[in-house]
C-alpha cells in the first residue's frame, strides 16, 4: 500500500481588507427582461395547508401571534425587528425577503438561469 502524498497548504492571503475588496471584479449589471413574478414565481404553499411561505414565516416569527382566518389571511399580531430595534403591528408592515434581493440576483447572473432554477 502506497503512503499518502502530503499536499502543500494553500498560500495564506495577507492583503488588507480594503486592498482585497478593491481587487474584486466589477461588471455592469443588466436588468433587461426582469419581471419578478414571471422570472422567479410567487410565494408557494409547500405543505398545502393554505398558508404560503410568507405567511408561514410571519406565523413562526410573531411575538404576539396574529389571528388566522379562512385559508390563512392574517390579521393583528406583533413582530420585533432586530435590524432596526422596532416593533411592527400587523403583517402588512413587514417584508419577508431573501438573503439576496431577487432583482440583484437577476442583475448578477440569475437572468441566465432557467426559470425552474430561479424558483428553486
Amino acid at each position: 500500500m502506497a503512503e499518502p502524498v502530503a499536499q502543500a497548504a494553500p498560500a495564506a492571503y495577507t492583503l488588507p481588507l480594503t486592498d482585497a475588496v478593491s481587487e474584486l471584479p466589477v461588471a455592469t449589471e443588466d436588468r433587461t427582461g426582469y419581471d419578478r413574478e414571471a422570472s422567479f414565481g410567487g410565494w408557494i404553499d409547500a405543505d398545502h395547508d393554505g398558508c404560503n411561505t410568507r405567511m408561514e414565516v410571519l406565523l413562526a416569527e410573531a411575538v404576539d401571534a396574529p389571528t388566522v382566518t379562512g385559508r390563512c389571511p392574517l390579521s393583528g399580531g406583533r413582530w420585533y425587528s432586530w435590524y432596526d430595534n422596532t416593533w411592527v403591528d400587523g403583517p402588512r408592515g413587514l417584508d419577508i425577503d431573501h438573503v439576496v434581493p431577487l432583482a440583484e440576483a437577476w442583475d448578477s447572473g440569475a437572468s441566465a438561469w432557467t426559470r425552474e432554477r430561479r424558483v428553486s
